[in-house]
């Protein structure tokens, strides 16, 4: 007899999946006893959920999953990028619409970094997103005060160490030069904590803006600055689909193509002879008579 399949999974990937938190910061949140199964506290972040538990995370109900869902937030300035900020400073979570439902970041922009912050449901999408195993490039535009030279260009093209941390190769083309201050474009693959400013500042280059354009395939577009859209599913499934299993959401399937309409085939009956045309059909005789 086969035995029947093992539908459980951890409870770290389950509260992951159902966009709680990251693996890591589930286990974090479950020694801290914020967890609780049936309402016990939970103490290990071994426990298997089979779907039969009432699970509870800072005493609110863990619903079932939603489906795996993406956003492009536009992020302004002064907001940091964290559910609870021990200083009191104005989270990008507070900024959200209400009805958004419980979301988390795809890394993270710092206080006083804008532009492109994705944001997701699913704590194993934002996980996958983030590694640098995915190798999608981080997009930015940079303002910075001071001058570079092509020495100081290629160095950052291959690669620089600071303070023991090195960062990969970066790609990096100067836009304009306003005053004491260079716009530059960046491409980096890892997203190390403050890498680019670290970076430009090892090269003696001060960021004073930074603007993240792009991360991967999304952009940030004509996106306001607060604003924020949905990826389509479709668009989704596309890029992600490969990472992670993302259920079907109703109304934005994406329908296939019809294939073109054919006539229907009949059997074909013999043609009757058409009639000969009247240029072609003979005259009558005149002579009522055989010819002499």
């Amino acid at each position: 007899m086969t035995a029947p399949a093992d539908n459980s999974e951890r409870i770290a990937k389950f509260l992951a999946r159902a966009g709680i938190a990251s693996r890591r910061e589930v286990e974090r949140m479950i020694e801290a006893g914020r967890v609780r199964v049936n309402g016990k506290v939970l103490d290990t972040p071994a426990f298997k959920v089979t779907g039969k538990e009432t699970i509870e995370v800072d005493g609110n109900l863990v619903e079932e999953k939603a489906p795996t869902r993406l956003w492009r937030y536009h992020k302004p300035t002064g907001l940091v990028t964290t559910h609870r900020d021990p200083e009191g400073r104005e989270t990008v979570f507070e900024k959200l619409p209400k009805d958004l439902g419980r979301v988390i970041s795809v890394g993270r922009l710092d206080l006083t970094s804008e532009g492109l912050l994705l944001l997701t449901n699913d704590g194993e999408l934002a996980r996958a997103l983030e590694l640098p195993s995915t190798a999608w490039m981080r997009r930015y535009k940079a303002r910075a005060y001071g001058r570079v030279d092509d020495a100081a260009v290629e160095k950052l093209r291959k690669g620089v160490t600071v303070e023991g941390i090195k960062y990969g190769p970066m790609e990096v083309d100067i836009e304009r030069e306003t005053g004491h201050n260079i716009w530059l474009n960046i491409g980096i693959r890892e997203g190390k904590n403050r890498e680019v400013r670290k970076a430009l500042d090892s090269v003696g280059l001060r960021v004073n803006r930074l603007i993240r354009t792009a991360y991967g395939p999304f952009q940030l577009g004509q996106l306001d600055k607060n604003e924020i859209k949905v990826v389509p599913h479709r668009v989704l499934k596309d890029q992600c689909g490969h990472m992670v299993e993302l259920g079907d959401i109703s109304g934005e399937a994406v329908a296939k193509k019809k294939p073109p309409l054919r006539k229907p085939t009949r059997n074909k009956r013999p043609s009757a002879p058409r009639p000969p045309s009247r240029a072609h059909q003979s005259r009558p005789n005149k002579h009522k008579g055989p010819r002499s």
